[in-house]
């Protein structure tokens, strides 16, 4: 095979990062001829180190920043049905053994060997985002392996991330098998939850805040909590079914609130909760208006505020003011839990500016925990920036 495929070029000096087990060659490290350039995005290549050596089978984008993207470092590899269809057969294995029920995130991409493919799992409907050119290019082949693996009843093909228009890609949502994509019902920590497949958020659900919804329900016992950015519920209805004794959800979403809404009444706690649409920082502010309001733990899971690097400083200051604004509602004694989805906003940044917030609200207290994704959101060795969710826990006094 690999005398078919044409090759790409690392430029001198530039194979280091490769060889050391990184994934992706960028542009300005590939030798960027007149062949090369011609080459359709989304193509397979072999890329090879400036001697020539064959590093590995890759996807390629002439047109995009991450150009290459590996897919095996067996240049003579088949990229067909079966070479996809042992990666989910490993990665559904590996979620089976930590999850134990078929409601997770499936494939992960480059960290499940399949770059720029993610894949979340609701029983026998699966929703499927593909975000680079190879991937585009290859979907028929990864819907044929993920039929031969798992024989589902729907696939939806999510395809309107933003990241696809970097790759020079359409963005647009298509059902690829199957036709009922109404809203579905999952498990998740006992509770049962419902995700729009086609309509929501990303996939629908955000899997890889699983554990964490798990560890603040642990504290919500006999508490008055306030879930902020609550989408469908996965953080209130859990603490509602763990005790609490109210839980204030808040969204901007009508439809996010009405799934949170039956869940509610699927766990048989809608007596106990309350929902209002409405924007967070607004709310927050009108809140610490009211003195006499305080609750006993308090949850901010907003979406991501640094979309791009030109976005890093003024979306760090939005968990900034987050943390300002929310921090002042939370009692004494009380747990507060504040989250960042921007992979571009590393730990140390996020750490500093709920710091910096608590300050701001004249609060001390203590980080009890410092945590990331769910199990089934694993994180390539040499991609640590993919590792993009960041959470803390604390205690405020």
């Amino acid at each position: 095979m690999s005398n078919k495929l044409p090759s790409v070029l690392l430029r001198a000096g530039e194979d280091r990062r490769v060889r050391g087990g990184h994934p992706w060659a960028f542009s300005n490290e590939i030798l960027m001829d007149a062949e090369t350039k011609a080459l359709p995005p989304g193509s397979l290549a072999i890329l090879r180190a400036p001697g020539g050596e064959a590093l590995g089978l890759v996807t390629f984008n002439p047109h995009s920043l991450i150009a290459a993207r590996l897919l095996t470092s067996n240049p003579e590899a088949k990229v067909d049905a079966l070479f996809f269809g042992r990666r989910i057969a490993q990665a559904a294995a590996l979620r089976d053994k930590l999850i134990g029920i078929p409601y997770y995130r499936l494939m992960h991409a480059e960290a499940d060997g399949l770059p720029g493919v993610i894949v979340d799992r609701f029983g026998d409907s699966l929703v499927v985002q593909v975000n680079t050119a190879g991937m585009d290019v290859l979907t028929p082949i990864l819907l044929e392996a993920l039929e031969a693996e798992l024989s589902p009843k729907t696939i939806v093909l999510k395809n309107d991330s933003p990241v696809r228009e970097l790759e020079g890609l359409k963005r647009e949502v298509t059902v690829a098998k199957g036709e009922d994509v109404d809203p579905i019902e999952l498990t998740e920590n006992g509770a049962t939850f419902v995700a729009d497949l086609s309509g929501g958020q990303k996939t629908g659900w955000f899997y890889d805040q699983r554990d964490n919804r798990r560890f603040m329900a642990g504290l919500a016992k006999d508490a008055s909590v306030l879930d902020v950015y609550s989408y469908s519920g996965g953080f209130g209805v859990l603490a509602a079914r763990e005790g609490a004794k109210s839980v204030t959800c808040i969204d901007r979403s009508a439809a996010a609130l009405d799934a949170a809404r039956q869940a509610a009444k699927l766990n048989g706690v809608d007596k106990i909760m309350t929902f209002e649409k409405a924007e967070a920082f607004e709310t927050l502010e009108k809140l610490r208006g009211t003195a006499a309001r305080k609750f006993d733990v308090v949850i901010c899971d907003p979406p991501a505020f640094v979309k791009s690097r030109k976005d890093l400083k003024t979306g760090a200051q939005g968990y900034r003011k987050l943390v300002r604004l929310a921090a002042p509602l939370v009692a004494r004694g009380g747990f507060f839990f504040v989250a960042s989805c921007s992979h571009l906003a590393d730990t140390a940044l996020f750490a500093e500016q709920v710091r910096r917030g608590l300050r701001d609200a004249e609060r001390t207290g203590r980080i009890l925990r410092s945590s990331g994704a769910a199990l089934d959101h694993p994180v390539h060795p040499s991609l640590p920036e993919t590792a993009y969710l960041k959470a803390l826990t604390l205690q405020l006094d």
